[in-house]
């Protein structure tokens, strides 16, 4: 905060959220309740991390959005959400965790990483 991050209770996303984050290498991070991030506010539209590498062309998503889910994931695995978000690929298109909430801010459902959605193989087959 002495470098001039702002704090605030966000109810909405159940997090205390740290604006103006002096970093440069990513937008936003979740951790447990605690959401920290670069910009102004976190009321702003982002790619997906399919449409940013490439993978898709999707619309944009609500950056508080997709935070939010992170939130509700780690709500329900606690310390095992660090953990598994590592092994499931860090930062990256291919995790599911970020997949997942792109999910939710795109449709505002679907924010656990280990659902099956309809499509998905199922016993070995693939469609």
């Amino acid at each position: 905060m002495t470098l001039g991050a702002r704090v605030r209770w966000r109810p909405r996303e159940l997090a205390l959220v740290f604006a103006r984050m002096p970093w440069a290498s990513a937008d936003a991070l979740t951790l447990g309740n605690v959401i920290l991030h670069t910009g102004d506010s976190l009321d702003v539209v982002c790619p997906t991390y399919a449409h940013r590498a490439g993978h898709a062309v999707e619309p944009h998503v609500s950056l508080a959005d997709h935070e939010r889910a992170h939130v509700y994931q780690y709500m329900m695995l606690g310390p095992l959400f660090l953990p598994l978000y590592l092994l499931c690929g860090g930062v990256s298109v291919h995790n599911r965790f970020e997949r997942a909430a792109d999910r939710y801010a795109l449709w505002g459902t679907g924010w656990w990483p280990f659902a099956r959605r309809p499509g998905d193989a199922i016993e070995g087959h693939r469609r």
